[in-house]
């Protein structure tokens, strides 16, 4: 295993042969605004706990690279979707803006709007939105069962709830022929039998991150 340096440039180094190994084409201003990302990630953690994740490696590995790992998902997804219309895309619970603002920052063409409940977390993403100049990214301090419409085309959750119940508060927020996409460890087979009959599972993709061990998986549903 080659060893990497300290720095933005060694950052730039990995980022770049994560994206590689996941076989994502990523022009060089993505990077560039994943590891300023990482960075205000990093700083703001200090202060106002937005990840439990402490060691810069590991916050690599187990906020980019894990949802780097569903941007080729989603870009087939909304190749289904039809020419010239945005995805948008409804990340719950985001926390620190995991997977919006990596999703956002990947695919400009993307209207994403990441919710919490917490206000310093929506702060954050607020502010990372602003530094890192993506219109496309919004942040929302509310309740997801408070938020007004309009539908959503694709509705994220990382490290929100179970499915069930990410299913029964976000479903008014999801768009005809619309689809969410839970990030999970191994599959979830309890929660997938605790569904809802009018709900399909109708993929369980597992997923590779470079740098992880642990097993992770995307559950895609839509309403029967």
């Amino acid at each position: 295993m080659s060893q990497h340096g300290s720095g933005p440039d060694a950052e730039l180094d990995v980022l770049r042969q994560d994206a590689s190994a996941l076989g994502l084409a990523l022009p060089e201003p993505a990077f560039d605004r994943l590891v300023r990302y990482l960075a205000l990630l990093r700083k703001w953690n200090a202060a106002y706990n937005l990840t439990a994740v402490r060691d810069p490696r590991q916050m690599r590995v187990q906020h980019l690279a894990d949802c780097l790992a569903t941007v080729a998902p989603l870009r087939r997804e909304a190749g289904k979707h039809g020419k010239g219309l945005p995805l948008r895309i409804l990340d719950v619970g985001s926390g620190g803006g995991l997977p919006g603002v990596v999703l956002a920052i990947v695919e400009p063409v993307w209207d994403v709007s990441c919710v919490d409940t917490v206000g310093k977390k929506a702060a954050f993403i607020r502010q990372a939105a602003g530094e890192l100049r993506l219109p496309n990214l919004r942040a929302l301090h509310a309740r997801v069962e408070a938020l007004p419409g309009p539908p959503f085309d694709v509705i994220t959750a990382r490290a929100f709830a179970a499915l069930p119940d990410i299913v029964r508060l976000t479903q008014p927020l999801l768009a005809p022929g619309g689809v969410w996409m839970a990030m999970k460890g191994r599959r979830p087979d309890d929660e997938i039998a605790a569904l809802p009959s009018d709900i399909d599972v109708f993929h369980v993709e597992p997923l590779a991150v470079p740098g992880m061990a642990a097993e992770r998986c995307l559950v895609w549903m839509r309403p029967r």
